[in-house]
């Protein structure tokens, strides 16, 4: 019955500097000379990763076996083609196989995920009247938090590939300090903190009482328009009044004429008559006359 020697194998993985935590691989393998062994590592948390490079462990560095990108996909070097190549090939997961073992094999493996390199600078607090505005620029684009609700936020692509992102909120009139944090994935948070001025507080509470939108262009319109109406109706009270004066004034007159009229009128028909009257005496007295001179004269 054949034997077959069996090495050991251990591997284990880096993300960047030293965060072994993050990667997931076995620490030992074990497998016979002459068979097939796979060395299998995977990144526990979402990172943008650029290139994943599989190495050996030397007592004088380090040997690198494969290394896997998107641009350029699987590369085997030279001292190991046809003997290693990818059993899964991914920037989250990747794992080997080394074919046909010896004794040549056994060692420590490596397996590295490579990313842009992680920055974070900030944040900065700024507080202008009620307003408050946190930011922080890093790679990639950081997590900014504030340490008061309903705000909102903005992120901006800068030219080297950095990200500006900026959260405003609104100040409470019971608003006595405000916080804020910024970090990049799994780097530790950097935070920042700032100490609400009393002016800013009175200043904040005197905006709560008059928390309604600032509408004193319409309120000026409404007082425009209030004083242009009042205008018009006190000239249309004048207006009104004067006209009915001069109504009254003429019904006045008109009634003064109708009262002096008649009086007139009786006097011209007294005049009038006066001359008839006198005709009509006249004409008595001629006919007494007459009649006097036709009587015989024993009548007289």
């Amino acid at each position: 019955m054949a034997r077959h020697a069996v090495i050991f194998l251990c591997a284990f993985g880096l993300f960047q500097k030293g965060l072994s935590a993050l990667v997931e691989t076995q620490h030992t393998v074990m497998a016979a000379v002459g068979e097939e062994s796979c060395l299998q590592c995977q990144l526990m948390q979402s990172k943008n990763v650029l290139q994943v490079t599989w190495q050996k462990i030397l007592p004088i560095g380090e040997d690198n076996i494969a290394t896997y990108t998107r641009k350029f996909g699987q590369t085997v070097n030279a001292g190991f083609k046809g003997r290693v190549e990818f059993k899964t090939a991914g920037l989250q997961n990747c794992s080997i196989n080394i074919m046909n073992v010896t004794d040549r094999d056994e060692g420590c493996y490596r397996c590295l995920f490579n990313t842009l390199p992680e920055e974070l600078h900030g944040p900065f607090l700024h507080v202008l009247d009620s307003v408050v505005s946190c930011s922080a620029t890093g790679r990639p684009a950081p997590t900014v938090t504030l340490t008061l609700p309903h705000n909102n936020s903005t992120s901006v692509t800068n030219s080297n590939g950095t990200f500006t992102v900026t959260v405003t909120a609104r100040l409470h009139n019971n608003s006595r300090e405000v916080g804020c944090a910024a970090r990049v994935l799994s780097a530790p948070h950097k935070e920042a903190s700032m100490a609400i001025p009393e002016v800013k507080m009175s200043a904040i509470k005197g905006f709560k009482e008059d928390s309604r939108p600032d509408n004193s262009g319409v309120a000026l319109v409404r007082i425009i328009v209030s004083v242009v109406l009042c205008s018009v109706c006190v000239a249309v009270a004048i207006i009104a009044f004067l006209c009915l004066r001069k109504h009254l004034k003429s019904v006045s007159e008109k009634d003064s004429e109708m009262t002096k009229s008649p009086q007139k009128s009786t006097k011209d028909s007294l005049e009038a008559r006066t001359p008839l009257m006198t005709k009509v005496n006249e004409l008595r007295l001629r006919w007494s006359s007459v009649k006097k001179k036709n009587l015989p004269r024993h009548q007289i």
